[in-house]
């Protein structure tokens, strides 16, 4: 997820009293996502695909769109299933693209049609989730501010060009970054969250 921190802002206390990540500290949806669910790591390759295909529509938007449009998502795209998906032919994006539970947008369809068929041919090397897993960089020193994010690694910059090489699109180094964060690749929490450590 390619958050929208306030820059240079440590966690923020909520009126329950618990410390956040400025970005997962006000609106419901977004709380919800970051105290359940961002930086826990995730098993399964639906999980990686639905993960992987959402922070692609994110980019541009805001993630609370996203979250907001997510069971749309699920349903418009089979569950991620990966065969489903792969099977989806032109009448399926003519669908999709008339479908305004999701995010309408050609180029976002078409990459994650063209990801779940890639995603299928991964399963001769390992599958997607052991591929993402293999940028899994050390750890490092937590963030104190929001300031001290980064939005790209080594590591995400490596991942986008396998996973490019492999066939996926819509997946630079950004989006990357994002995608490795929400699974618990790395842990972004900043320091004083209640959340930091939790990360797989």
């Amino acid at each position: 997820m390619e958050t929208e921190p306030v820059r240079g802002a440590g966690p923020v206390v909520g009126a329950d009293g618990v410390a956040r990540c400025p970005w997962g500290a006000g609106d419901p949806v977004n709380l919800a996502y970051h105290d359940t669910e961002w930086g826990l790591r995730v098993h399964g390759e639906a999980a990686h695909l639905e993960r992987l295909t959402l922070e692609a529509f994110q980019s541009g938007l805001s993630w609370l769109t996203i979250l907001n449009k997510r069971e749309h998502f699920r349903a418009a795209f089979a569950g991620f299933d990966a065969d489903a998906v792969a099977a989806y032919g032109p009448a399926d994006v003519e669908r999709l693209m008339a479908d305004a539970g999701i995010v309408r947008n050609r180029r976002k369809v078409d990459a994650a049609i063209a990801n779940a068929r890639a995603t299928v041919a991964l399963r001769d090397s390992g599958g997607l989730e052991a591929f993402i897993w293999g940028f899994r960089p050390e750890p490092g020193p937590p963030p104190r501010t929001s300031a001290d994010v980064p939005t790209t690694s080594p590591e995400s910059l490596a991942l986008s060009k396998a996973l490019k090489k492999a066939g996926f699109a819509h997946v630079g180094p950004t989006t990357m970054h994002a995608l490795m964060e929400a699974i618990g690749l790395v842990d972004d929490h900043l320091e004083g969250c209640h959340r930091r450590g939790v990360a797989g």
